[in-house]
């Protein structure tokens, strides 16, 4: 076998491949990907990586690297969140992971309390309380170790619950396992109002997560901002997650969960001895895992330290206000309420005549066309959270600001000012003629469910099906390159008008069909 030969071709092809990807450094995807714009980083990192590529960091004993790394990173993460002796904590897989870790342990919590008070945990469902912008990992986690997540309201126009909301939750707490307060919330940039509702969750015994996964990393060094009112100082938050592989600029892969308390987090912990091969220990979800991330994020935090993450927050912080003005300067735009960090959710101003207004799902779409990607979120029915008849959250345009952005102010600055004029008037998609005609093709009227071949007639019938593949294109990345339109608005304002029961299955089908071969 000619090994070099082979593995050259493999390589061309997987850049063709990367070539179809979005651009992960420049600054021009505005999700998903944190570009410090220091090139060197990115080589400390590849450098980390490539040390420990054959470790596998399931077992410490054996690879004692593995321990040493995650113990300074840990300790490097409760220094910056002012946890004390008390705070241990574990390096994740992401944020979800931690996510789903720190819900694991609080139901554990809950167990013990309610079989301590003589209640039977089987027959009672315990509850997640957090507000409606919470992140889909507690979906996921709820769902996962059977737990229900019940849900206050935000503002429309601040992105805020209400403490009151949580208050009367907790008034009747026995099947409360753990109250979710986000800094920020991913979908609107601000902090929940940490400090009042983790009192509240303390006087009533209950265990209070905080997710700083998106924010972890900067709000530290953001300017103005107590951590006071937002981290491990407050006595009644009783755990803590922040992404490393976000604002810690560390290849994806790496988060961090700091638990309040040794007995708390190792109820986060499996072990069993209960087979014939060797003892499991395991922290997290994975067992057999890479050692990749977390040396780079080692790596990062060693070099950086605190007076590095501080200077790339000051860059984020200059760009993001630079941003707001910019955005608040456009005539029917608003942002949603006061950001705090690195994020932005901008929406139609409705208090402007319509002919006047820009529709951010519009503005996102045009925006690409010159060059920036834009985050759709879509509009959201808040009318099933613990408060009736919660107001509807409208459809929004996220900008995640990274170091690199401050770099690209003025192009990015002159996009959004000239999509803005490109898109003002045009209204939000009507897909009433959509879904009369999806109904009409699927005999009559659209189902309470799908199966997977309704759904990708349904895919099909508004031009999403990933088709290329079955036509037996020749290159994958042309296979892949068709999946979705070039405009998205559409497919979101569906999004928005289908049920859950129906458009998580659309949704699902999709992103199926992707990668099946």
């Amino acid at each position: 076998m000619e090994f070099e030969q082979e593995s050259g071709a493999v390589l061309e092809r997987l850049d063709a491949l990367r070539a179809a990807d979005a651009p992960t450094h420049g600054g021009r995807v505005l999700s998903y990907v944190y570009d410090s714009g220091i090139a060197e980083i990115d080589a400390l990192a590849a450098a980390a990586v490539r040390a420990v590529q054959p470790v596998n960091a399931l077992d410490p004993t054996t690879f004692s690297s593995v321990a040493v790394m995650e113990r300074e990173i840990v300790g490097f993460a409760r220094a910056v969140f002012h946890g004390d002796d008390a705070v241990v904590g574990t390096v994740t897989s992401g944020g979800t992971e931690s996510c789903l870790l720190a819900v694991k342990t609080a139901r554990e919590i809950w167990r013990a309390d309610a079989a301590a008070r003589g209640v039977d945990h089987r027959a009672t469902v315990p509850r997640i309380i957090a507000a409606s912008s919470v992140h889909a990992a507690f979906h996921k986690a709820a769902e996962y170790f059977g737990l229900r997540l019940e849900l206050v309201p935000v503002d429309p126009a601040s992105g805020l619950p209400a403490v009151a909301d949580f208050a009367a939750l907790l008034a009747d707490a026995d099947d409360v396992a753990l109250v979710v307060l986000s800094a920020p919330s991913y979908p609107h940039g601000v902090i929940d109002p940490i400090a009042e509702v983790s009192a509240l969750a303390a006087a009533a015994g209950i265990s209070c997560h905080v997710d700083a996964c998106f924010g972890g990393f900067v709000l530290p060094w953001w300017p103005g901002l107590d951590a006071a009112s937002w981290d491990m100082q407050l006595p009644g938050v009783t755990s803590l997650s922040a992404d490393l592989h976000k604002y810690g600029y560390t290849p994806k892969g790496a988060s961090v969960l700091l638990q309040r308390g040794r007995d708390r987090q190792r109820k986060q912990y499996f072990a069993t001895t209960g087979w014939p091969g060797y003892p499991v220990v395991n922290s997290t979800l994975l067992g057999s895992k890479s050692a990749a991330a977390l040396a780079a994020a080692w790596a990062i935090t060693q070099t950086l330290g605190q007076s590095g993450f501080a200077e790339l927050t000051a860059s984020c912080a200059r760009a993001t206000a630079t941003l707001l003005d910019v955005i608040r300067g456009i005539d029917g735009l608003r942002v949603v309420g006061e950001p705090t960090g690195p994020a932005i959710a901008v929406t139609a101003d409705e208090t402007v005549p319509a002919e006047r207004r820009v529709d951010p799902h519009h503005w996102a779409d045009q925006a690409r066309t010159h060059g920036w990607q834009l985050q759709l979120q879509p509009g959201f029915d808040q009318a099933g959270t613990t408060r009736p008849g919660g107001a509807w959250l409208p459809a929004t345009a996220h900008l995640t600001v990274t170091p690199v952005t401050e770099s690209r102010l003025p192009e990015l600055s002159a996009a959004l000012v000239t999509a803005a004029d490109e898109v003002r008037g045009v209204p939000h998609v009507d897909v009433g003629p959509l879904l009369g005609s999806l109904g009409a093709a699927l005999g009559g009227s659209l189902p309470e469910t799908l199966d997977a071949a309704t759904a990708y007639a349904m895919l099909s019938g508004i031009g999403l099906a990933p088709g290329a593949q079955d036509a037996g294109a020749a290159d994958a990345a042309d296979a892949g390159a068709g999946a979705l339109p070039d405009r998205l608005a559409p497919f979101l304002a569906l999004v928005e008008a289908l049920p859950p029961a129906v458009a998580e299955p659309l949704l699902t089908e999709l992103i199926a069909r992707l990668v099946e071969p």
